[in-house]
């Protein structure tokens, strides 16, 4: 991915551009292509005391100068009121991604070259500067680094407090700003001077869009100098971590190999697809032993609904088997009253547990992982203990009123909580509380109920796989007879609603069609599907709710009490690409027409990937045009819901990635519940005649 001379120059679109970094623990370094921290979650040393959570901002910026022939040039650049200084990116005619973010500077015709990279499983952030070209030349580099040392979630500002001593060895400078953080060591090639200094207002305009504090004080230590040869690189290298050297060749080296090896990997065939494919390891983190998912960059750490909505796109089809079983197992073990836990907050130890369909995602995850892996034994011995303690939790009940009704569907909700991933709150508002039984907890729940059928006889407990069957069958009838609203030609979003049935065109309806073929016959899935493209479907994902609406908000912005009010009120969503295609392909099938029009769906997204994080895809979209990116500049499932129905449903990938749809559709048929002779010769002439069986 790479951006051009006229976008790099144009500092507003270089500000709106961004880049990241991830360290597979919780830590990461991003900024602007433009150089300028716009955010406070903007960082060099962002490291996770106890990943992925505990994040403190360390290293905030450097300030860089280039000195040629008595003239100083700066590199960077910054923010401050009514001011840019300096104004580097000026001179920048090129950045790219691969294999981690670059700059190329002209610099009176010579060119200069920026790298900023994460070693991988380490606290460590390299930048690197070299000059490039063949004609002998030289220049000499002044870096000054910006410091902080808070909580990644608040900003800093000038204080008494900061220790402002170093100790200074060979190659190695160390600051201990705050006595209760880790101290932050330099490892460097070149010189330092030590001469503490306050650069203060450093102004965040992402921050004052939000309507939040918008400004901070760094405090700067010294100034680092070092002598460029043409041909020569050098490095400044920050770590948290408490060592006393580093060997900056072999690290690197490493960390380039390891980075060739994983694009190999990627799908070449389709170009979004490799990009995302790419993309999806930023998203996986360590937790203790085992390994979680972040759900978005910069301020989620991981979160239930959303690792188990992603783990098929992150990990499945991309061959993270071992990542994923990691994944189920860290979360089956955390299992309570038949939930899974929705959120591990940012400190402490306990759970969050207040969500109605984390639990149900979790089981679907698990079968999608057992249809890729084959790996029966530890599924039976881990998972499917879990499996039936959330099936049982939901039919005697459990928190928030989630339970099993008499008509066999899923009830839940108690005043002033939200439960669905429709889930803002300001205050005691809910804006969107959807009280009562949701359509897509519906879905979820049948779905896990066959899930419970299927792994039940697999495992030979049949009394438990009839009474999962039983309930499916019951569950199934009630969804069809009282969930069809006539008037409006779709589904209702809830029914049983403190104020009865609840009528809104919203997009939560299309996964009665993509996870489970019964709920829907054929020629209502098929209008459902035309509402759907009329008025939810944007270039770069799906509404929240209908553009007809009286409560419909087509902008996200303004303060929090303005961005949550429209958060799933016309929002658009990335993510629900990945049911609205798995939805049409179920629909209309594999036809060559059916196809096309499905990929050309996915069309934004690939335009997308120039727009904000260079390289991901953002949290969401306003619903009205030009659709601006908002909210987490990367999102998890904005990433993989995308790639999962490349793969899975429209054939993108390598042969290995084939390999592994192919268990999981094989793996689907064997779930089929037990049919009549007749049911079974009236599917097979189906089949015969090249119709589609959904």
């Amino acid at each position: 991915m790479k951006i051009g001379a006229e976008d790099c120059r144009n500092l507003d679109r270089a500000l709106s551009l961004e880049w990241l970094e991830t360290n597979g623990k919780g830590g990461f370094a991003s900024g602007t292509v433009a150089g300028a921290n716009t955010r406070r979650y903007h960082a060099l040393l962002l490291t996770a005391r106890k990943p992925p959570s505990e994040r403190f901002v360390l290293v905030n910026h450097l300030e860089e100068w280039l000195d040629i022939d008595g003239q100083a040039i700066p590199l960077s650049t910054n923010l401050y009121p009514a001011a840019v200084h300096p104004s580097g990116y000026e001179r920048c005619f090129e950045f790219s991604t691969d294999p981690w973010p670059t700059w190329t500077f002209d610099c009176n015709g010579l060119t200069v070259q920026r790298e900023i990279l994460s070693i991988y499983g380490r606290d460590i952030v390299m930048v690197r500067w070299k000059l490039v070209g063949k004609k002998p030349s030289r220049a000499v580099l002044r870096v000054r680094p910006k410091l902080t040392g808070r909580d990644y979630h608040g900003t800093h500002h000038e204080n008494g407090n900061l220790s402002t001593e170093a100790q200074v060895g060979s190659g190695m400078v160390l600051w201990h700003c705050y006595a209760d953080l880790p101290p932050v060591r330099a490892f460097h090639s070149g010189g330092y001077r030590h001469e503490p200094n306050w650069y203060r207002h450093i102004q965040f305009p992402i921050e004052q869009e939000r309507g939040l504090d918008a400004e901070e004080d760094w405090w700067s230590p010294g100034e680092f100098t070092f002598d460029l040869e043409s041909g020569s690189t050098r490095t400044l290298t920050f770590t948290s971590e408490t060592i006393d050297r580093l060997d900056v060749v072999a690290l690197v080296k490493h960390e380039k190999s390891r980075r060739d090896t994983a694009l190999q990997a990627a799908p070449a065939a389709d170009s979004l697809a490799g990009v995302l494919w790419r993309a999806t390891e930023v998203y996986l983190s360590e937790r203790g032993t085992q390994h979680t998912v972040i759900a978005g960059y910069p301020w989620f750490t991981d979160w239930g609904r959303d690792t188990f909505i992603s783990l098929p796109g992150l990990c499945l089809v991309t061959g993270r088997l071992d990542v994923a079983w990691q994944i189920i197992a860290s979360f089956s073990a955390h299992v309570s009253e038949g939930m899974v836990p929705n959120r591990f907050p940012d400190t402490g130890e306990q759970p969050e547990y207040n969500t109605i369909d984390a639990s149900l995602w979790f089981v679907h995850a698990i079968d999608c992982y057992l249809a890729a892996s084959q790996d029966e034994a530890r599924v039976r011995e881990t998972a499917w203990p879990a499996v039936k303690q959330i099936l049982d939790g939901y039919r005697r009940g459990t928190r928030y009123g989630i339970r099993m009704d008499e008509d066999g569907l899923i009830k839940g909700g108690v005043p002033g909580v939200q439960l669905t991933w429709m889930d803002a709150k300001v205050g005691d508002w809910v804006v969107t509380p959807r009280h009562g039984k949701p359509v897509e907890i519906q879905a979820l729940w049948v779905r896990a109920l066959e899930v419970g059928e299927t792994l039940a006889r697999e495992f030979g407990e049949r009394a438990y796989a009839d009474r999962c069957r039983n309930n499916r069958k019951n569950a199934v009838a009630s969804f069809r007879k009282r969930f069809w609203y006539e008037q409006g030609g779709y589904l209702y979003d809830v029914i049983d609603g403190p104020d009865g049935n609840d009528v809104s065109l919203r997009p939560n309806q299309l996964y009665a069609i993509s996870l489970v073929d019964e709920l829907v016959q054929r020629d209502r899935a098929q209008q459902i599907l035309r509402l759907v493209e009329e008025q939810l479907l944007t270039p770069v994902g799906l509404r929240t709710l209908s553009d007809q609406d009286p409560r419909y908000r087509g902008r996200y912005e303004g303060g929090v009490v303005e961005r949550d009010g429209a958060y799933h009120q016309g929002t658009v969503w990335p993510f629900l690409l990945g049911t609205f295609v798995t939805a049409w392909i179920k629909v209309y099938g594999k036809k060559a027409a059916a196809l096309k029009q499905a990929r050309s769906f996915l069309d934004g997204i690939g335009t997308h990937l120039k727009e904000a994080c260079v390289g991901q895809v953002s949290e969401v979209f306003d619903a009205e045009a030009p659709h601006r990116p908002r909210g987490c500049y990367a999102q998890a499932w904005s990433v993989a819901e995308p790639l999962r129905v490349l793969i899975e449903d429209l054939g993108v990938g390598s042969d290995r990635q084939k390999v592994t749809v192919k268990r999981v559709v094989i793996r689907q048929r064997k779930k089929a519940a037990p049919q009549s002779t007749q049911q079974k010769k009236g599917k097979t002439m189906q089949r015969r005649r090249g119709k589609d069986a959904t």
